[in-house]
Parts: structure tokens; C-alpha cells; sequence
């Protein structure tokens, strides 16, 4: 006669079947959870699939090992900074909003709704071609905490509205 354990495990794979879900015993699925919820810690209990680590930094600011890696999110090399002094670990060059894009928001910055209409129509563009650039950028943030380094002034602006915001965003609706 077979053990409780096997019962149950036959029992998962049946309804597994049943329902196009992988098979595992309902004891060895708890037992891989963490001890706390996903989302205890995590605004409007929603569950954490999607929690990443992204944080912003000017590129000139300094390097912290709380940075973690650190990817340059801006179309041009910034103005007077050496590379070896830059300290960055990938340059996310594709997954920037176009020469064209950048020039309209520098003309029109109180238009940033309109901006990030414009470049998340880019980024989807990019994201069903499978730009590699775009793919290296997701697996980097899966990997953990990441900080995406820009040129622009206004960082410490609560206000301030970058295209590091939209493409932060763009990264963690597709994940």
C-alpha cells in the first residue's frame, strides 16, 4: 500500500494534469515558500513578482557598493567624465529615448505625460524585437539591485521627472 506521502504527491500530479499546473505535493510547495508573504513588506499588499531594486544617481556622483551594478541609461557619454573614473558595469545605450525623443522633451519638459507615451511606444518597439541590449538590462536587474546613472540635473528633484522614471517603469510592467 502506498505511503501518505506518495498519495499525496499522486494526488497533486493528477490534479496537476487536470489543470496544466507543474506537479508538486501541496507539502512541498509550502515548504519552498518563504516563512513571510511576498508582499508583507510591500506597498498595497500586492504580491512582490515584481519588486526589483532600481535606484537613480547622477553619473558623476561618486560609486557606493550600495549601488550595486551600475548602468549608464543615457543615448551620450557624459560631458567630462572619464571612463575609467565612471565606474560602469553596462552601457544601456538602446534603451534610451531616440535622438529625436530626447530633443521634443528638451524643447517641451512640461509635456512629460506626452514623453512617456512616446518612449514607452520606443521601448515596446524595442521590447518585440528583442533588443539585446533591453534583455541584458531585465537580466541585470533580476540578478539584483541596480542604478541607473544619468546625466541630468534634476535628480534630487522630487518633482523631476527623467526618462530613468519611464524606463523604470517600463521594466517592471514586463517582467
Amino acid at each position: 500500500m502506498p505511503s501518505s506521502k506518495a498519495t499525496a504527491i499522486t494526488s497533486a500530479k493528477a490534479k496537476a494534469a487536470a489543470t496544466d499546473k507543474p506537479a508538486t505535493s501541496t507539502r512541498l510547495a509550502r515548504s519552498a515558500r518563504p516563512a513571510t508573504p511576498a508582499h508583507a513588506d510591500h506597498p498595497a499588499g500586492k504580491p512582490d513578482r515584481q519588486h526589483f531594486d532600481i535606484r537613480f544617481k547622477r553619473a558623476y556622483d561618486a560609486p557606493d557598493p550600495a549601488d550595486g551594478q551600475r548602468v549608464l541609461a543615457d543615448r551620450l557619454w557624459p560631458r567630462g567624465l572619464a571612463k575609467v573614473k565612471a565606474h560602469i558595469d553596462f552601457w544601456a545605450k538602446d534603451a534610451t529615448p531616440s535622438t529625436m525623443l530626447r530633443k521634443w522633451f528638451h524643447e517641451h519638459p512640461e509635456q512629460f505625460d506626452e514623453f512617456r507615451h512616446r518612449f514607452l511606444a520606443e521601448l515596446a518597439v524595442l521590447d518585440a524585437d528583442h533588443n539585446a541590449m533591453l534583455q541584458e538590462l531585465r537580466t541585470r536587474v533580476s540578478e539584483g539591485t541596480v542604478t541607473l546613472l544619468t546625466a541630468a540635473h534634476r535628480l534630487e528633484d522630487d518633482e523631476a521627472h527623467t526618462h530613468l522614471h519611464v524606463l523604470r517603469d517600463f521594466l517592471a510592467s514586463r517582467r
